[in-house]
């Protein structure tokens, strides 16, 4: 494997083009997982970056640095939604009529955001690999100039600038953990830190659902796997880039993967106790310390990459992580049909102390007896131990609960 031609002089120039474009991220101070990892732990807020994440940076690096000649024919991208409003507000600021090509499914606030910066979106298959082929083929039809979400120098450098800032905001941390798909963020915050501090420990994270850098790692190169569905679809990329993985693969030091129940207990955590709102993907780094809290030397610097997120998705994922951390329970329970039955079983709910989200009471059913009734409910808890005691509660009280 050859070694990677990119240097750290790369990034220092990704930084000057950008300086009066983007926003200088805050890093911000997390106490509750301060407490869970035993040391300072702090959260690189790009889910506070202009579009929405981190992808800006490369997408305006990669335009600016195109001739006039090349701008004038137009730039086609494909992407899941960050880089997708990365390129279109690129594109925007330097004069360039940009195309994009996303998946069919793709949350509907990135699809409306893309549009709203300028770009002209085309819908292409269910993945971002997909997209990916489909928007190459529209390159190659009419000239416009391809940018691609991670696999390319100035995509690299000018994510890499997110490894400048922390190391300026933060120059004492230790480790640095953060989301992984194709690669381009993971690969140019790693070049970034290790030039400046080579002792400096960097570990991405990828979603175990769609996880091809361990597969990649072990095989020396990069290798295509099939992506599952996540909700985690900033980082669901089938192939890493060409280029991110050889820089990855020389200094990167590890590549962890988590659940979506981790995802989903990392985003509510988030929300909760930072009051920051963040996608999924841009999570990852969260799911893996609330995972393993004792493998991450602090200080640790979590680099949250995106927060752009569909609140009906939000929805579902918060009710996803209730249910993770032991918060939330659902459940269907039979009664006897008769008047005073449903009023009965609420007040002992009441008595136990839980939060009734919803109920739906069924009385016709070909389960059901003439003299039964089933009702579904949806309860939130205070924890773990808690769920345990309600069940246990409605067990003594001689309900079966059937769980499906």
């Amino acid at each position: 494997m050859a070694v990677p031609q990119m240097t750290f002089e790369d990034v220092v120039s990704a930084r000057d083009l950008l300086d009066d474009v983007i926003a200088h991220t805050p890093v911000v101070h997390s106490r509750v997982l301060s407490e869970t990892v035993g040391g300072p732990v702090y959260l690189k807020c790009e889910n506070l970056q202009r579009a929405g994440s981190f992808k800006v940076r490369g997408a305006y690096v990669r335009i600016a640095r195109l001739t006039d000649e090349e701008r004038a024919r137009g730039v086609v991208a494909a992407s899941a939604g960050n880089h997708a409003q990365g390129v279109a507000l690129g594109s925007g600021l330097l004069g360039a009529k940009a195309t994009v090509y996303m998946p069919e499914g793709a949350p509907l606030p990135k699809v409306e955001a893309t549009r709203a910066y300028g770009a002209d979106v085309v819908f292409a298959g269910h993945s971002v690999d997909v997209a990916l082929e489909a928007a190459k083929e529209h390159a190659e039809k009419t000239g416009a100039l391809f940018i691609h979400p991670f696999d390319h120098p100035d995509i690299v450098a000018g994510q890499g600038t997110v490894g400048l800032e922390i190391l300026e905001q933060l120059p004492e941390a230790a480790t640095i953990v953060l989301p992984i798909g194709g690669g381009g963020l993971a690969a140019g915050v790693a070049l970034a830190v290790k030039s400046q501090r080579p002792g400096i420990r960097v570990v991405g994270v990828q979603a175990e659902r769609a996880a091809a850098y361990p597969e990649s790692l072990a095989a020396g190169h990069p290798v295509m796997v099939e992506p599952s569905f996540t909700m985690a679809d900033g980082i669901a990329v089938g192939r890493p880039g060409e280029l991110p993985f050889e820089l990855i693969h020389y200094l990167v030091d590890s590549v962890v993967t988590v659940s979506e129940e981790s995802l989903s207990r990392a985003l509510l955590v988030c929300l909760e106790r930072s009051k920051l709102v963040v996608e999924p993907a841009g999570v990852a780094g969260v799911a893996a310390l609330l995972d393993q809290p004792h493998a991450f030397e602090p200080p640790v610097v979590v680099v949250l990459s995106g927060g752009n997120i569909d609140p009906l998705l939000l929805a579902r994922v918060l009710r996803h992580g209730l249910a993770a951390a032991g918060r939330y329970l659902a459940f269907r329970i039979r009664l006897t049909d008769r008047p005073g039955a449903l009023a009965a079983l609420l007040g002992r709910l009441a008595d136990l102390g839980v939060n009734v989200l919803d109920v739906v009471h069924e009385r016709m059913g070909a389960r059901l007896h003439l003299d039964e009734v089933e009702v579904l409910l949806q309860l939130e808890t205070r924890g773990p131990a808690h769920c345990d005691e309600v069940l246990s509660a409605l067990r003594r009280d001689g309900h079966k609960l059937i769980f499906s």
